[in-house]
C-alpha cells in the first residue's frame, strides 16, 4: 500500500517533467536523456583541462600576465553549466555549451600575445560581445540571419561538423599525427593510444550497428575499462586545479580601453565566429536530433540568446567566449532529444568542481572519448547525401563549407566561405534574384572576417 501510495504521488511528477520537456513526443525517456547528457559531459570534459591550460598556462609560459588557473577552471566550470541549464530548461535543446575552442586561443594568443591586450580588457571585449550577441538574439536579427542561409549551405555546415568532429577523433586518437612533409599522416599503430582508440572504435561500431541505444556511452567506458587494465590509462586520479573566483569582475575594470580600434575589430571578431559556431552547432546537432521543422530550427531565438547569456556570464566569471559545442551529437548519438540532457551535462559541470579528479581520467585520456567522435562524424555526414550536387550553383560553395572546417580546424572558417562563393556563384548563374539581401551582407563580412584574420 505504502508503495503504491508513493507511485500515486510520484506520477504527477513525472508526467509534468514528460510535459515540459516533451520526452513522450519526441520518443525518449528521463533514462535516456540522464544517459545522454552525461555521455555529452564525458565527451567535452576536456575542457576543463585545456581551457586553464590555454588562458592561464598558455600566457604564463610566454611571459604575459595571465589569469589564476584556478579561477579559470572555475569560470570554466560555472559558464558551462548556466548554459546548459538555460539551454536545457528554457530554450529546451539537447545542445551544451562551454567556453570554445578556437575562440579560447584567439583570446589568449591574437588579442593577448600578439596585440598585447591585458587579459582584463580583453575579457571587457568578450562581455561587450556577448551583450551585442543578445540584442541581436532577443531582437530576432539572428534568427532572421539564419534564416537567409540556404537549406543547401546548412546541409552542408552539419556535414562540414560531421568530418570536423571526426577528424578531432583521430587527431586525439593519435589514429592521424602532424607531418611536416604531408602536414598529416597515419599514427603509430605500435602505440598503446592508437591501438585503444582503435579498440573503442570498433566496439562503438559494433554496438551502434547492433542497435543499442547507447552503443557510445558503452563504447566509451569499455575503452576506459581496457585502457585502465591494460595501463594505457593510469588510474590515479588527474590533479585537480584549486576552485576560487580570483578573476570574478574583471571584465568590468577594462572599460576605458575597450573600444580602441584593436578592441573593436577583436570584439566583432568574436561577435562573426560565436555567431556562426553557434548556429552551426545548433542546426547541426538539432538536425541529427530530428528536431529541426522544414528547414527552421524552433525556438531559434532561445537557443541563440542562451549562448549570449552563457557568454557574458563567463567572461564576467573570468573566461573566454562560450558557444555551444559540438560534442552535443555524442549525446544525440544515444537518444538525447530534450532539454533534460542538457541540464544533465550542467549537473555533471557542477559536480566536477569538486570532483574533476575522478573526471580528469577522461578528460586527460582523448582515445576514450575519440572513438566517440569518429563515429558521431558518420552519423552526421549523412547529409551529404542530401546536397544537389549536380547544381554546381549550391555544390561548389557547399564543398568549400565540408572542406574548409576540417582542413582549418575551424567551423567558422568553413562557413564564412561558404558564405562568400554562394552569392557569387548563384549570380553567375543568373538566379542572383533568389539571393537573400542578408546573405550578401554576409557575404562582405565573411570578406572582412578573412582580411582581419590575414593582418
Amino acid at each position: 500500500m505504502a508503495t503504491e501510495a508513493k507511485d500515486k504521488k510520484e506520477a504527477p511528477q513525472s508526467g509534468r517533467l514528460d510535459q515540459y520537456f516533451g520526452m513522450t513526443e519526441n520518443k525518449t525517456n528521463w533514462r535516456r536523456e540522464v544517459l545522454a547528457g552525461t555521455t555529452t559531459f564525458l565527451a567535452m570534459a576536456y575542457i576543463l583541462a585545456v581551457n586553464p591550460g590555454i588562458l592561464s598556462f598558455g600566457l604564463s609560459e610566454a611571459g604575459f600576465d595571465a589569469p589564476n588557473p584556478g579561477a579559470v577552471f572555475t569560470a570554466t566550470a560555472l559558464a558551462s553549466a548556466l548554459g546548459c541549464l538555460v539551454m536545457g530548461l528554457w530554450a529546451r535543446y539537447p545542445i551544451a555549451t562551454a567556453p570554445g575552442m578556437g575562440l579560447n586561443a584567439f583570446f589568449a594568443f591574437t588579442v593577448v600575445m600578439t596585440l598585447g591586450i591585458p587579459w582584463q580588457t580583453a575579457l571587457t571585449g568578450t562581455l561587450v560581445s556577448g551583450v551585442l550577441f543578445f540584442v541581436l538574439a532577443v531582437t530576432g536579427a539572428r534568427e532572421s540571419i539564419i534564416n537567409a542561409i540556404p537549406a543547401q549551405l546548412k546541409l552542408a555546415v552539419g556535414a562540414g561538423i560531421g568530418l570536423f568532429i571526426a577528424f578531432i577523433g583521430l587527431k586525439g586518437g593519435g589514429i592521424v599525427v602532424g607531418s611536416e612533409a604531408t602536414l598529416v599522416t597515419i599514427g603509430d599503430f605500435t602505440s598503446g593510444t592508437v591501438l585503444l582508440t582503435v579498440f573503442g572504435l570498433v566496439a562503438t561500431a559494433v554496438f551502434m550497428v547492433l542497435g543499442w541505444k547507447g552503443g557510445v556511452f558503452y563504447g566509451m567506458l569499455a575503452t576506459l575499462v581496457l585502457g585502465v587494465l591494460t595501463g594505457v590509462i593510469d588510474f590515479k586520479l588527474a590533479e585537480g586545479f584549486t576552485p576560487n573566483l580570483d578573476s570574478f569582475g574583471a571584465a568590468f575594470t577594462g572599460f576605458e580601453d575597450a573600444f580602441t580600434v584593436h578592441m573593436i575589430a577583436v570584439i566583432l571578431t568574436m561577435l562573426f565566429v560565436d555567431f556562426f559556431d553557434t548556429a552551426g552547432t545548433l542546426f547541426a546537432v538539432a538536425g541529427q536530433a530530428g528536431l529541426v521543422k522544414d528547414g527552421k530550427l524552433p525556438r531559434a531565438g532561445r537557443a541563440l540568446a542562451t549562448d549570449s547569456i552563457a557568454t557574458s556570464a563567463g567572461a564576467v566569471l573570468g573566461t573566454s567566449t562560450t558557444t555551444a559545442y559540438i560534442e552535443s551529437t555524442a549525446g544525440v548519438s544515444v537518444g538525447g532529444r530534450t532539454g533534460l540532457t542538457a541540464v544533465t551535462t550542467g549537473f555533471w559541470f557542477i559536480v566536477s568542481l569538486v570532483a574533476f579528479p575522478v573526471f580528469g581520467l577522461v578528460a586527460n585520456n582523448p582515445a576514450v572519448t575519440a572513438p566517440a567522435l569518429i563515429i558521431v562524424g558518420v552519423l552526421m555526414a549523412k547529409a551529404l547525401g542530401e546536397i544537389e550536387w549536380a547544381k554546381l550553383e549550391y555544390a561548389i560553395p557547399a564543398f568549400l563549407i565540408v572542406a574548409a572546417m576540417p582542413l582549418t580546424y575551424s567551423i567558422s572558417n568553413g562557413i564564412a566561405l561558404g558564405l562568400v562563393f554562394f552569392p557569387i556563384m548563384m549570380a553567375a548563374k543568373g538566379r542572383w534574384r533568389e539571393v537573400h539581401p542578408i546573405a550578401w551582407v554576409l557575404m562582405l563580412a565573411s570578406i572582412g572576417y578573412f582580411l582581419f584574420l590575414t593582418e
